[in-house]
């Protein structure tokens, strides 16, 4: 690939990113652009590519004005059921696909069940509190040495080795880490993982009969195994990324034959929209 042209996975790591802060989930759906691409990298053939774009969208339909244009943008659902219906698709890659799925199907009920919308979908401080899947559960990690974007990636690689992990978040200005499980994951395998890393270490927040957020660390003399995640590629740094197969994935787009054409239009977007 060129120097000069952005990379694929690199565009869709920032779009995520980016879609992390409730404040840019709007003007990200609103561009004419960015929406688009991000369905067409649920084809991509890096199976990480179409990870991270399903953790952009399903960050962009925490935001309840979004959900009307999502749904309704050519190709979503679509691309949404052939993730779900590809035999070759991880199965965390399945059940986050599925989720985005549940809340934009549910949106056109939402004005006629206000009240039990409100209740489904409302969000407080953590993310992924999704009620539309039951086979997932939230854990809050407090890591001790979350200190740096460096440390920020060994979390990022030590957690997506792990089997069951759905997705996650960072709240780097208080070093937590909010993680969405299979309900049959042990939180502790989490706290292995991290440990692995062996500059960080991480404690669970949990809320007390008073409601208020308790610290409680792991026991370290408890031995996990941690079943490691190998349908999913080694999370690769941006620089490393994978790049072919990328005129395949945009091919689909009549008025941006050019792959790269769109790769740089998102790049621009991002660059003229947003503070890095």
């Amino acid at each position: 690939m060129m120097s000069g042209q952005p990379d694929a996975l690199a565009v869709v790591n920032q779009l995520r990113d980016l879609a992390a802060d409730p404040l840019n989930r709007r003007p990200i759906v609103q561009d004419q652009g960015c929406l688009p691409g991000l369905i067409l990298f649920l084809d991509h053939p890096n199976p990480q590519v179409v990870y991270s774009a399903l953790l952009a969208l399903r960050y962009l339909a925490e935001c309840r004005a979004n959900r009307e244009k999502m749904k309704g943008e050519l190709g979503m659902m679509l691309s949404l059921q052939n993730v779900m219906q590809k035999p070759t698709t991880p199965g965390e890659t399945k059940l986050l696909a599925s989720e985005i799925y549940e809340i934009l199907q549910a949106s056109g009920k939402a004005e006629a069940e206000q009240a039990d919308g409100a209740a489904s979908y409302r969000r407080k401080a953590q993310f992924f509190l999704g009620a539309t899947n039951k086979r997932a559960k939230t854990v809050v990690l407090h890591i001790d040495g979350l200190d740096d974007p460096s440390r920020r990636g060994l979390c990022e690689e030590a957690l997506l080795r792990i089997r069951g992990v759905i997705s996650f978040t960072f709240q780097m200005a208080v070093k937590r880490c909010v993680v969405r499980i299979r309900s049959d994951l042990k939180a502790e395998a989490l706290g292995t993982a991290i440990a692995s890393t062996k500059v960080m270490k991480a404690q669970q927040v949990v809320k007390s009969e008073e409601g208020d957020e308790v610290i409680v660390p792991f026991q370290e003399d408890v031995l996990v195994v941690v079943e490691e995640n190998t349908d999913l590629p080694d999370y690769l740094p941006e620089e490393e990324s994978p790049s072919r197969g990328l005129d395949k994935a945009v091919s689909r787009v009549g008025s941006m034959q050019d792959g790269v054409g769109w790769l740089s239009a998102a790049a621009n977007f991002l660059s003229r929209s947003f503070y890095w």
